[in-house]
């Protein structure tokens, strides 16, 4: 089966993505003294990776307007629901534990994309089971 151009475009995209965020993540964590004031070397460090999330939230938006097969945007567009409300649920649990317990660790904004992404594979799980998890094909296009 041939690979779907649009599926190419966004691995590409989001490879080059990764590589920057990842990039910016550790200029700015050598760079950057934890006790560091706010300055513009800091803020020009931390808006490294901050924009490369920025440009991975475009990309999967992009990829899904440019899946031209409707049941594969459809699956897509089920993945980024489901890890939106795992999102949701997680952050708004955990806040409102934080909001009355002084013990808890607080959980910093940072990892809420991490999450996010995370929620896309619970996504991918749901995708499985929604589409028929007894087959080997579940949730392909023939």
């Amino acid at each position: 089966m041939a690979r779907n151009p649009a599926i190419t475009r966004y691995n590409t995209r989001m490879a080059a993505i990764m590589v920057v965020y990842i990039a910016g993540i550790v200029l700015a964590s050598c760079v950057i003294d934890r006790d560091a004031p706010l300055g513009p070397l800091t803020i020009t460090l931390a808006l490294i990776p901050g924009l490369a999330i920025v440009a991975a939230i475009g990309a999967i938006g992009r990829f899904l307007t440019e899946l031209a097969d409707e049941y594969l945007q459809m699956l897509e567009v089920r993945k980024v629901i489901v890890a939106t409300g795992f999102t949701l649920a997680v952050t708004s649990v955990w806040g409102l534990l934080e909001l009355y317990s002084d013990s808890l660790p607080r959980l910093p904004v940072f990892y809420v994309f991490p999450l996010w992404c995370g929620g896309l594979f619970v996504g991918q799980i749901a995708n499985y089971f929604w589409a028929g998890g007894d087959d080997d094909d579940a949730g392909v296009c023939p």
